[in-house]
């Protein structure tokens, strides 16, 4: 653990035991240079959490690789789900498809095919990804800073799960975001193109530091909605047309 990385985290975890002290950014001595120094911060965070139940995996970057980050245990919610306004401040919400491991992925020498990872699978489900920054504003900061703090990650609220996605045309399937019965948001098209492409690549690369990807997890795979800030008595509604509705509430 280096020391650059400890301090970064340590003002991440004060800012998340009390929003109060949310950063406009990091110490420019301590901001991340690059993916690994990011991750460092990430791991640090990541060992206070009393469990890791999830991940959050982006689609592919430029650069050729995904962004990820684990997500704690306690803040995956199943639907209907009510969070407290006063606690989420910032209260981004994105729809999203997140997917259930049937069993372990843990880390070995030969990588996982896409067969093995599409193997492991037991469910997808239709999920909201709440945002909430130990920044005052996380799209102030620079990308790696912003992936050291999880982008932004709050919560993960998921709807009923869907054994039989095989069957299932992500590249067809279409969303409707409703905020207070509302349209807020539509996508037709898995924004990323490649969401098994994305698991394979967390179970080789991103999740071994934690020892590989766990039966029982979800990991949430990118906005197909873009992040959209709702009040604090917001009622989001997100309907997927194969997959399924999911609902959140805030109290305000």
């Amino acid at each position: 653990m280096s020391d650059t990385a400890a301090r970064a985290a340590a003002l991440l975890l004060a800012a998340r035991r009390d929003p109060a002290q949310r950063l406009a950014d990091l110490p420019a001595e301590l901001r991340p240079a690059d993916r690994a120094a990011a991750s460092a911060i990430q791991r640090i965070v990541a060992a206070s959490f009393a469990a890791i139940g999830g991940w959050k995996v982006s689609p592919f970057q430029p650069d050729g690789l995904p962004f990820c980050g684990p997500l704690p245990a306690a803040g995956i919610l199943a639907s209907p789900a009510t969070l407290p306004a006063a606690v989420f401040r910032l209260r981004g919400v994105e729809a999203e498809i997140a997917v259930r491991l049937a069993r372990d992925l843990p880390p070995r020498a030969m990588p996982y095919t896409r067969d093995e990872v599409a193997d492991a699978i037991a469910a997808l489900h239709p999920a909201i990804e709440v945002l909430e920054s130990r920044f005052l504003e996380p799209a102030a900061v620079a990308t790696l800073t912003g992936l050291a703090d999880t982008h932004a990650h709050g919560a993960l609220v998921h709807g009923a799960a869907v054994a039989g996605w095989r069957g299932i045309s992500l590249a067809a399937e279409s969303v409707v975001q409703r905020v207070d019965g509302a349209v807020d948001a539509m996508h037709t098209g898995l924004p990323g193109g490649d969401l098994l492409g994305q698991l394979v690549w967390l179970a080789n690369a991103g999740s071994v530091w934690a020892g590989g990807l766990k039966a029982g997890q979800i990991v949430t795979s990118g906005s197909w909605t873009g992040a959209h800030r709702v009040g604090p008595a917001a009622r989001v509604r997100v309907a997927f047309a194969a997959l399924g509705e999911v609902g959140l509430d805030f109290l305000p």
